[in-house]
Order: structure tokens, then C-alpha cells, then sequence
């Protein structure tokens, strides 16, 4: 909810992004978690990013990017823009062969599970699709305004990341907690959402989502010096 994306915040927590899709390979086999920087993985995209960026509204490269994933996952939790895209990209993505997928959008506007909105959310799951609506409260979250999720920019992403990670309680924790439960039982680790939460909730009590950022920050500086 930022003028910065995941990409901005990984560099401001010096890991390195810039690396090739086999480094992205080891990285995952050496701590499970691989960051695929997408003009490094789509050239085509790459050449159109200046056009995008040029025109300032969205167009159907923000369509059909999560739907480009290089690594062909199966298994999937792609947040979208607008609420007419939620039936069209599940069912999009039951006809490209993924096998559990969540696609979700916050009815404030938020290209993820909200805390601040409904959800409206398209499941495909064992080869059927339904669609539904999940609130905050749901999980036992309290509803809260997404303003207080705003930065102006990588460095304030990374402080808000860290603060979640060392234990900070706040709707940034809530929202963690959320859409990594949804993410983990989008990958069937976890047999609800609900039980995700908890999973989730006890990394990071237990510090073992930071020992894991930490991990990963220093993994691929490793594999960026080794190019």
C-alpha cells in the first residue's frame, strides 16, 4: 500500500534481487525462498516497462504479469485490482493448470486480503472454482483504515517489515498475519486459512520469520558475489 514494492524493500534490507533464474534455483534450495525480479525473468516486459511507466495508467500488462509466473507454481495467492477480475483470473488460472489458487481483492481498493474492507475472493481448489467473501473479523482481527499501512518509500517499508518481524502488534502485524495464513493454505501447508494464521502467528513470535529474512538476505549476497 506504498509507493515502493516488494522489490524496493528487499533492496533496502540488502538482499540482492539482481540474480539469474539458477542463483534463483539455489536460493530456494538453500533457504526454501527465491525472489524473481521480473525484467531480470521477461525480457519482453522489461522493454515495455518505460512505455508503462510513460502512459501512468494500468493496462493489460498489470493483467497479465502474475498471470506470466517463470517458476509455472501451482499453487498461488495473486491479489488484483478491480473486482470483475477476481471470477475472471481464477478461472484464467484453473485453465492454466494451477491447482490451488486464492485471487483476491479488498473492496477499498486493496490488491489483497484487507483489513480495512470484504474481501471478495475466487478459490480454485481440486479442480472447481467458488467465489466468496471474508472479513477481518473473521480471524479475530479488528477493522482498521489501510491509511495506517502508507510509506513514502523503501526505507519506510523496511522499518514497518522489521517491526512486524521483532513482534510490533498493529494493523502492519494484522495484515502479515492475513495474507500469509491465506498464502499458506493457498499451498496447502495449512488445511484453512484460519489455521495459517496460527502458523503464521507463531513465526513470528517465535522469530523464525526474521531468522528467515535474515537468511535470505545473506544467501543471495553470496550467490550475487559468486556471478
Amino acid at each position: 500500500s506504498s509507493k515502493t514494492g516488494s522489490a524496493d524493500v528487499l533492496e533496502a534490507l540488502g538482499a540482492n534481487i539482481q540474480l539469474t533464474p539458477r542463483q534463483v534455483a539455489a536460493s530456494v534450495a538453500e533457504c526454501d525462498i527465491g525472489f524473481m525480479f521480473a525484467p531480470n525473468h521477461h525480457p519482453a516486459m522489461k522493454n515495455i516497462a518505460p512505455v508503462r511507466r510513460e502512459l501512468g495508467v494500468r493496462t493489460i500488462f498489470n493483467i497479465l504479469g502474475p498471470l506470466t509466473n517463470p517458476a509455472g507454481a501451482p499453487n498461488i495467492l495473486m491479489g488484483v485490482f478491480h473486482p470483475d477480475l477476481v471470477g475472471i483470473q481464477v478461472r484464467v488460472l484453473q485453465r492454466l493448470g494451477a491447482e490451488h489458487a486464492l485471487v483476491v481483492y479488498g473492496k477499498d481498493g486493496m490488491d489483497e486480503i484487507s483489513l480495512g474492507a470484504t474481501t471478495l475472493v475466487g478459490e480454485l481448489r481440486n479442480g472447481a472454482v467458488r467465489e466468496y467473501e471474508i472479513h477481518p473479523e473473521d480471524f479475530g482481527f479488528a477493522m482498521a483504515s489501510n491509511r495506517s499501512l502508507k510509506v513514502e518509500g523503501p526505507e519506510q517499508s523496511r522499518e514497518m517489515l522489521l517491526g512486524v518481524l521483532d513482534g510490533h502488534a498493529g494493523p502492519a502485524r494484522d495484515i502479515v498475519l492475513l495474507n500469509a495464513g491465506a498464502t499458506l493454505y493457498a499451498a496447502n501447508v495449512a488445511p484453512t486459512i484460519a489455521d495459517g494464521i496460527a502458523r503464521a502467528r507463531e513465526a513470528l513470535d517465535s522469530g523464525a520469520a526474521r531468522a528467515k529474512l535474515d537468511t535470505f538476505v545473506k544467501v543471495t549476497q553470496n550467490l550475487g558475489a559468486q556471478a
